[in-house]
């Protein structure tokens, strides 16, 4: 079985800013990691890769150089090989580019069984790359797996995540599945792995070796536009009320009419 993992480099959003006059991600400092639903998704392809023997595990992954770093992360964690996606035609792009982008770079990979991605990164919370990669390749898809059940001749078993419970679906393969956090807890890297990762060579593509014109990807092929990221301004400190509950109540309805909310 081939398994091909769609991952992401993206900045730890614990220590993200936004410049207040430009309206942009402030990137400079911030250390960048292995998107979280992405490495459960890759947790998952190479649970599948224990299970069933002979099964090669391929993360690909559309980038600046430097996410390298992480694809080797992948590598050390245990994946066969990784794929970069890599040139200055791919800057800009929103999820329909980039949802080109990989199902080109997928294709050039060839045939696969099946595709694991996370749901959503935690740069652009869109859930929409994973779906929109399935509809070019022209695969079915299934979001929101938080177990994989089995594996059948042609099939794949998951559970889809709902709000109020969940529900089991058998889809043809090949496919693509969108993992949640609740589907595994990713495991960590040994000083070996670490090693040998860095031993292995990551095949870096551009939009030639994917037969990608410059006007199918980046920004010249992103209808979406960002009209403006701001931080919103942290709110006052609240202020508690004292006293019996009817004197609280005057004083909170006093304090309402102060501000025209009665």
């Amino acid at each position: 079985m081939k398994i091909i993992v769609c991952a992401k480099q993206v900045p730890n959003t614990n220590e993200v800013k936004i410049d207040p006059v430009k309206g942009t991600l402030i990137r400079d400092g911030v250390p960048s990691i292995l998107n979280p639903d992405d490495a459960n998704a890759l947790e998952a392809a190479l649970q599948l890769k224990e299970r069933y023997p002979g099964t090669t595990v391929t993360v690909i992954s559309m980038g600046p150089p430097q996410a390298t770093y992480m694809l080797r992360e992948c590598l050390a964690m245990g994946a066969d090989e990784a794929v970069l996606l890599s040139s200055r035609a791919f800057g800009g792009a929103d999820t329909c580019a980039t949802s080109t982008t990989l199902a080109a770079g997928i294709r050039k990979l060839g045939k696969f069984d099946l595709i694991l991605a996370g749901r959503q990164a935690i740069d652009g919370d869109t859930a929409q790359v994973g779906p929109q990669t399935a509809q070019r390749l022209g695969v079915p898809s299934v979001t929101y797996v938080q177990k994989i059940r089995e594996i059948k001749k042609n099939s794949i078993v998951v559970e889809r995540n709902l709000e109020d419970g969940y529900e089991v679906i058998e889809v043809k393969m090949p496919c693509v599945l969108t993992a949640i956090k609740e589907l595994n807890e990713p495991r960590y890297m040994t000083i070996a792995q670490i090693e040998e990762a860095y031993k292995k060579e990551i095949t870096i593509w551009n939009e030639n070796d994917i037969n990608l014109a410059p006007s199918d990807c980046g920004l010249n092929a992103s209808p979406t536009q960002v009209f403006r990221s701001f931080t919103p301004p942290p709110k006052g400190k609240g202020e508690m009320l004292t006293g019996t509950v009817p004197e609280m109540a005057a004083a909170l309805i006093q304090k309402l009419r102060e501000k025209h909310a009665l």
